[in-house]
């Protein structure tokens, strides 16, 4: 079973994409949701970052993202120090989830595939491509609460798209002009032979 990995900065549409593989059948991983899920449910985990952040990292039994990001984004070592807590943990669970998978190939969806080096361990990795003002208008959309500001602090601290598909096996363009459609049956038929 090939192992894919798909991301691309924040409001590039990875998650759509990843949702036309799942429509065909391909099982997801979405990491970024199992992070959430394993903060909060894995004791080990939020034992660490309780120690890292403080009790205000949890509000009662759930993990109080705000006041996270609020710390980790003012603190790029504390960030690191995060990352380096989770990510473990998400990579642990993906391989066991992987286990229980029954496909020519499955997708792990994440944001931070480069950076946390987890790329390493996949067979094929997709980028997702937009330009920086559909995917501000994307964001707005998706999080009102965010003002642009706040947006562009968070693709700051990302990866550049650049570097992101200087590391990719494949490109998915999604910029409103190209369907995506056909871009992903080609990749499915891609890697399911």
């Amino acid at each position: 079973m090939k192992k894919i990995g798909i991301t691309g900065g924040i409001g590039t549409g990875k998650t759509t994409v990843a949702k036309i593989f799942n429509l065909l059948g391909i099982p997801i991983y979405m990491a970024d949701h199992q992070a959430k899920l394993l903060t909060e449910q894995d004791q080990q985990l939020k034992t660490s970052i309780i120690s890292l952040l403080g009790e205000k990292a949890y509000q009662g039994s759930k993990y109080n993202t705000s006041y996270v990001a609020q710390q980790v984004f003012q603190n790029k070592q504390l960030l690191e120090d995060l990352n380096k807590l989770i990510h473990p943990a998400v990579q642990s669970h993906f391989e066991n989830w992987c286990l229980l998978q029954n496909s020519a190939f499955i997708l792990k969806e994440a944001a931070l595939l480069f950076e946390t080096g987890s790329y390493k361990s996949l067979d094929y990795t997709i980028v997702v491509e937009s330009p920086l003002e559909l995917r501000l208008q994307r964001i707005r959309q998706r999080d009102p609460h965010r003002s642009e500001s706040d947006i562009l602090k968070i693709i700051d601290k990302q990866m550049s798209q650049k570097e992101k598909i200087a590391l990719a096996d494949e490109l998915i363009l999604n910029d409103e002009t190209q369907l995506l459609i056909p871009q992903v049956l080609r990749l499915y038929q891609k890697f399911s032979s």
